[in-house]
C-alpha cells in the first residue's frame, strides 16, 4: 500500500504490549508509526509496516510475539519475499531465516554536540555521489530516498565527497545516526567524528537524543563511537527472513 493513498490502514499498538517496553526495543515500528509515517507501507490489519522500498529495507511488527502481526507482515510483503527486521524476534513456523547479523545499539546521550563549519548539507541531488561512497565503504543500507529520512551532512575535498553521516530511524524522542563513512584515502583525519558531532548537534537542537546501530563485528567503528561517549544499550540482531511461500 502506498503511503500516499487515502485508504491507508491505521497502525495499531497491541493491547497486550508490555508497559515497560522501551521505544528503542522496537525502533523501526516506533519510527514508522511516528515521524517516518509518510515512508510507511502498512499491512491489511495495521499490525505490520515497512519502509517504502527505495528508502530503507527494514520492516517491523507492532508486537513481535503476536502471530497476527507476522501474518500481517506476510500479507504486506507477499509470499516468498525477504524482509529485514531488527531486535530479537523469533519468526513463526513457515518463515525462513536467511541471515542473522549480531549488532549493537548505542545510546549517544553523552556525546558532545559540536557544529562542523566545513560540513555541507546533502540532499537528493547528491545521492549518486553518496551512493558511490557507500558502495566503497559499506556502512550499511543506503537507498535512493534514504537521504529524505533526516539530515545528512558531508565533507568535500577538492569538490569530491569524502565523508558523510546522517539520520535514518526517528522514534519519538530519538534519532538514529546512520551512514557514517569516510573514503579510505581520507581516514585518520577525524572526519567521521566531526560529522557525527555535527549531526548530534542538529538532533539535540530539536530536543531529541541520538543513538545508533552497528554490526557487532565492526569493532573499529564501535571503538570510535565509545571514545565519543556512546554507550551500549542492547545487542539486537538484524535478521533477514523470508515469508511463507504460500499465503495461509
Amino acid at each position: 500500500m502506498s503511503p500516499d493513498t487515502d485508504t491507508a490502514v491505521p497502525l495499531h499498538t497491541p493491547l497486550n504490549a508490555p508497559l515497560n517496553v522501551h521505544v528503542l526495543d522496537n525502533p523501526v515500528w516506533a519510527a514508522l508509526t511516528g515521524s517516518s509515517s509518510t515512508f510507511a507501507e502498512t499491512g491489511p490489519q495495521g499490525l505490520a509496516a515497512r519502509y517504502v522500498a527505495d528508502a530503507s529495507p527494514f520492516a517491523a511488527l507492532a508486537d513481535p510475539e503476536d502471530p497476527r502481526a507476522w501474518a500481517d507482515l506476510a500479507a504486506l510483503a507477499g509470499p516468498g519475499a525477504t524482509v529485514w527486521v531488527t531486535g530479537l524476534p523469533t519468526p513463526p513456523e513457515g518463515w525462513t531465516t536467511e541471515a542473522s547479523i549480531p549488532g549493537v545499539q548505542l545510546d549517544g546521550g553523552a556525546v558532545r554536540a559540536e557544529a562542523a563549519p566545513d560540513a555541507v548539507l546533502l540532499g537528493p541531488a547528491d545521492v549518486p555521489e553518496m551512493q558511490k561512497l557507500v558502495d566503497l565503504t559499506k556502512p550499511g543500507p543506503f537507498l535512493p530516498r534514504t537521504v529524505e529520512l533526516g539530515t545528512y551532512l558531508g565533507i568535500r575535498h577538492e569538490g569530491r565527497l569524502v565523508a558523510m553521516a546522517g539520520e535514518r530511524m526517528r522514534p519519538p524522542g530519538w534519532s538514529e545516526i546512520s551512514a557514517v563513512c569516510t573514503h579510505p584515502d581520507h581516514r585518520g583525519r577525524g572526519l567521521a567524528g566531526r560529522l557525527i558531532r555535527a549531526v548530534v548537534a542538529a538532533i539535540v537542537e530539536r530536543g531529541d537524543r541520538p543513538f545508533l546501530h552497528a554490526a557487532a563485528d565492526n569493532t573499529g567503528a564501535i571503538a570510535l563511537y565509545e571514545s565519543m561517549g556512546f554507550t551500549l544499550r542492547r545487542r539486537p540482531y538484524f535478521i533477514g527472513v523470508r515469508t511463507p511461500d504460500e499465503r495461509a
